[in-house]
């Protein structure tokens, strides 16, 4: 059998078994790129009007009691939340609970600068296959990742390898005219 003509195969009936997992990966894909852009599917970072460059006197503590006040986070123990990322820069805390509400409170004064919703941990959920289950990331969207690996390499064999085929057989007859 040719090389082209198993290729072929290979890329026909590897595409099937790509095509929801793929689009379902594509269409969070999306959604991620657009996360800085869209104010739906994650919130816009906020900025203190306290910012310095020197270090807020403000404790981790203070900061905790902070925002497990906030009802929505639904918050009883530090060791619940699902990360906190201190953007010195802004002056701000970001308290990213699991139900996906996020907190932003002043580094300084402990305001609470916005409370929204956080859309874009479920995408990325969604993107990695994470979101169905631990074995559909493992066992489906891993698997759809080197097919699609396998798809990409055979796509680039299957378009480049007319146009070699026929520089090859232009140049063989250029060098029996020459003869």
């Amino acid at each position: 059998m040719k090389i082209s003509k198993l290729l072929r195969d290979i890329h026909h009936w590897a595409s099937p078994f790509v095509m929801l997992p793929l689009g379902i990966m594509i269409i969070a894909g999306i959604f991620l790129m657009l996360k800085k852009d869209i104010d739906w599917i994650q919130p816009p970072s906020q900025r203190s009007a306290h910012v310095t460059t020197d270090a807020p006197d403000t404790s981790l503590a203070a900061l905790y009691a902070a925002a497990s006040a906030i009802p929505e986070l639904e918050i009883e123990a530090w060791d619940q939340f699902d990360r906190i990322d201190i953007q010195s820069d802004r002056g701000i805390a970001k308290f990213i609970a699991p139900n996906r509400w996020e907190a932003q409170i002043d580094l300084v004064s402990l305001e609470v600068l916005s409370l929204e919703y956080r859309r874009s941990d479920l995408f990325e959920q969604i993107h990695d296959g994470s979101f169905f289950a631990d074995w559909v990331k493992t066992f489906v969207f891993l698997p759809v990742g080197v097919i699609l690996l396998v798809l990409w390499g055979t796509g680039i064999w299957l378009f480049f390898d007319p146009h070699i085929k026929r520089w090859l057989r232009k140049r063989r007859r250029a060098t029996r005219a020459g003869n």
